[in-house]
């Protein structure tokens, strides 16, 4: 009885002590050596425990509470060379680490990430693209694209040849929620898509996430493109830049105060059709051009060491200007974006980091034509007004909880029409919408046991319609309440681990959007308008469910994963079969609300170690839409439905300073409406149509290659140049771009006959683009010390 009791002394003695052990909590910031940049994503764990770390966020902080004692932390981030910190934590510490880069290392990866964390987290569909990687890959035009990188990866797609627009696990451009420092991204393309409006040179980090998003965002039904802006090098000048076949950038960034505030700043301007200005001076078409630009600056500073302010902008347009001066025509079309980010970090505690921003984000569309007398002016736009507020706490080596709110006041203008004859004039317009769109969020990301681990999080999102707006019953003046639509939006993920480098993930998501883009168009061009939701239009609702496997293999040189996922898609919006353009306030009253389904599976297999490396990935899907009053319900594949889709991209590096890459695209033809007969009334040929997408254009397939020549690897020295040698199309593929409807020149004759044709845009394309680089400090090779 003795011994029993006074092994029940023991054991309350012994828990005792544990509980009164005391924690402490490490924390600060991760960043590049040599510019400061912060590093979004890098991971940090003990040596001895590497199944429960953390990853600095997206302005590089981190934050871990341990008990009491000595340790060892390893900060990761691929790309750049692992670092070890002894630390004895006694009481709470700020430790801030620089890690060095290691692109000289002939380590590449495809994922900006720790290089067991696609096996570990539980993000599903997710990949982080490097912007070095991105400049590898064969170009079209020698532009180096972001997103026409990101169509490389399984589950993506373009509507058509060279744009920029994606088409995401059955969504539609409009349907992903494209970010730029925090600023919605309403138009993503210049020269009517086949370019994007991202600046390589600017850009940090991008992050896809295909499907089910955290709690964090929202907004969008169907997939997450979030692109960071550099911070700027703040501790020596940096110049770089280079001149292509159509366009010329330029990007300066440095110090304003060292190691307290930075800035940078980066442009490029197309120029093809300014070189062809002495050859059409003199002929009917003077005055015809076409060019595009944009802007990317941002500036930060220091307050305090818990206190940092960034402010962030971009401005883009496209100028088409057209004239026919024989027949006194002329059109001008420019559009463009135009974003700004003011953001406030601020450390409330050692494990709670906020940050709160003012964000304003414009699109505005404008086609000015006229001929003689006469003269017509169609004006779009959207115009956002946000503020946000976002947390991120660190409880335990076991919670990373998120927290936050976003409050945005949109004004859309789907239409503005003015036109003169010279003695009447007109003005139809449909009515400028306003809304207020709030959201509210929470998760944790925590780990419930050694090898499980879950996602869970809950978003309310609200939507309010304000007018002035004309109702079905009611016409409601500036500011009145019209229609409320409130939708609750659960996210849960799991990560059960099968062995050291393996994983079964899962999820399900639900999510809103109050904002939609109608078009007539199989791709998203700049006449198509934005419309919010009202009393007619209801919010499209998505609910997406995936599971997936994930495996490491050959000491993580292979990255393997399958993936399956299934979407519904409710209130999917389309313009009624017989619908006519005429620019009325009553065009609500031409949209029918439908419904889609996408699902299907991917394969991704990755080399990320060695000389040679580079992805394979395969999509076997289906993508469908019905509406009860399109073909009486008939459903039909979606425009950009492509059941098989297989990928290949390498890169190989010959030597320090050759490099060379090439990607092959093979994918299921697009579907088109066929023409089913023909027939003349009053001598004029009319056309029936066969069921909607019921027919496919030719198989797409394509072979890219480059050679980049980088002299940085072979001298110290402030000048760096190379030159990126690439071919588009190498073996000069025809693939169909659109189909158009022909005639046969007898149809006046009564032999009536049509058929559709294929046109085909680009055939093999080569380009070379020059690339240099300027600094104040000679570069720091691998293996030599700082100055």
């Amino acid at each position: 009885m003795n011994k029993t009791a006074g092994a029940i002394l023991l054991f309350i003695l012994f828990q005792g002590a544990l509980s009164s052990q005391q924690k402490f909590t490490v924390h600060g910031y991760i960043t590049e050596s040599g510019s400061g940049e912060t590093i979004i994503g890098a991971n940090i764990h003990d040596v001895n425990n590497q199944s429960s770390g953390v990853s600095s966020n997206n302005y590089g902080f981190w934050s871990m509470t341990l008990t009491e004692g000595e340790y060892e932390l390893v900060f990761t981030y691929t790309g750049y060379t692992e670092e070890h910190r002894k630390i004895v934590l006694n009481k709470n510490l700020e430790l801030n680490v620089k890690l060095k880069s290691g692109l000289e290392l002939e380590e590449v990866t495809i994922s900006s990430e720790e290089i067991k964390k696609n096996v570990r987290s539980t993000e599903m569909g997710t990949q982080v693209m490097n912007t070095d990687i991105v400049k590898r890959m064969p170009a079209l035009l020698g532009e180096v694209d972001i997103l026409k990188t990101l169509q490389l990866l399984p589950g993506v797609s373009s509507a058509t040849e060279g744009t920029s627009g994606l088409y995401i696990r059955g969504g539609g451009p409009d349907q992903n929620l494209v970010l730029l420092d925090e600023a919605i991204v309403y138009n993503t393309g210049h020269l009517l898509g086949f370019f994007s409006v991202f600046n390589a040179d600017a850009i940090k980090n991008t992050k896809l996430i295909k499907g089910s998003a955290p709690a964090e965002y929202g907004g969008r039904i169907s997939s997450v493109i979030d692109v960071q802006m550099k911070e700027g090098n703040n501790e020596y000048f940096e110049a770089e830049g280079g001149i292509g076949l159509i366009s010329s950038r330029l990007t300066l960034q440095g110090p304003i105060a060292q190691n307290k505030s930075s800035f940078i700043i980066s442009a490029r301007r197309t120029y093809a059709l300014d070189l062809a200005q002495p050859f059409i001076r003199n002929t009917n078409f003077a005055g015809t051009n076409y060019y595009f630009y944009d802007i990317n600056t941002k500036i930060n500073y220091r307050l305090t060491n818990r206190d940092r302010i960034y402010l962030s902008g971009y401005f883009g347009r496209d100028v088409f200007k057209f004239s026919n001066n024989d027949r006194a025509f002329g059109v001008k079309l420019p559009y463009g974006n135009a974003t700004g980010t003011l953001r406030w970090n601020h450390e409330i505690r050692n494990d709670l980091f906020s940050n709160v921003s003012l964000i304003v984000n414009n699109y505005d569309f404008r086609l000015d034509a006229g001929q003689e007398d006469f003269s017509v002016v169609v004006k779009s736009g959207v115009k956002d007004i946000s503020c946000k507020a976002d947390a991120d706490y660190y409880p335990s080596n076991k919670h990373h909880i998120k927290f936050g709110m976003r409050y945005t006041y949109h004004r859309l203008t789907p239409n503005l029409v003015s036109a003169t004859n010279g003695e009447v004039d007109f003005v139809s317009k449909l009515e400028t919408k306003f809304g207020h769109e709030s959201e509210l969020y929470f998760l944790d990301d925590w780990i419930l046991r050694p090898g499980i681990s879950l996602n869970t999080g809950l978003r309310f999102s609200n939507f309010i319609q304000v007018g002035p707006y004309t109702g079905r019953l009611n016409n409601y003046q500036s500011g009145e309440f019209v229609k409320s639509y409130l939708v609750p939006e659960p996210r849960i993920y799991f990560n059960v681990s099968t062995g050291p480098n393996s994983s079964v993930k899962g999820g399900m998501s639900v999510n809103s959007q109050y904002i939609h883009l109608v078009s007539n168009s199989g791709s998203t061009l700049p006449t198509d308008i934005w419309v919010p939701s009202t009393e007619r239009v209801k919010p499209q609702l998505g609910f997406q469910y995936s599971l997936g496997y994930f495996r490491n293999l050959l000491s993580n040189e292979f990255e393997i994963s399958v993936e399956t996922y299934y979407k519904d898609l409710y209130n999917q919006l389309d313009y009624r079969e017989s619908y006519v353009e005429d620019f009325s306030s009553e065009v609500e009253r031409e949209f029918v609300s439908g419904r889609g389904r996408a699902y299907g599976l991917e394969l991704f297999i990755a080399r990320k170690k060695g000389r040679l490396n580079g992805w394979v990935g395969y999509t076997l899907s289906k993508t469908e839409r019905w509406f009860s009053e399109i073909e009486k319900g008939r459903v039909f594949p979606a425009t950009y439905d492509r059941p098989h889709d297989l990928v290949l991209v390498g890169s190989y590096r010959l030597s320090p300073s050759w490099q060379c890459s090439a990607n092959f695209i093979y994918a299921t033809g697009r579907a088109y409406t066929p023409i089913q007969s023909l027939f003349i009334i009053d001598g004029r040929p009319n056309v029936e149509y066969g069921p909607r997408n019921s027919a496919r254009l030719e198989p797409y397939h394509r072979l890219d290659i480059s050679m980049v020549y980088d002299n940085s690897s072979l001298k110290r020295s402030r000048f760096h140049h190379s030159w990126a040698f690439s071919i588009y199309n190498v073996y000069n593929r025809k693939n169909p771009f659109f189909t158009y409807t022909d005639f046969s020149s007898q149809i006046y004759s009564g032999n009536a006959s049509a058929r559709a044709v294929k046109v085909s845009i680009f055939t093999i394309i080569p380009s070379v683009t020059y690339n240099f680089s300027w600094s104040s400090r000679p570069k720091i090779l691998n293996n030599e010390s700082p100055i």
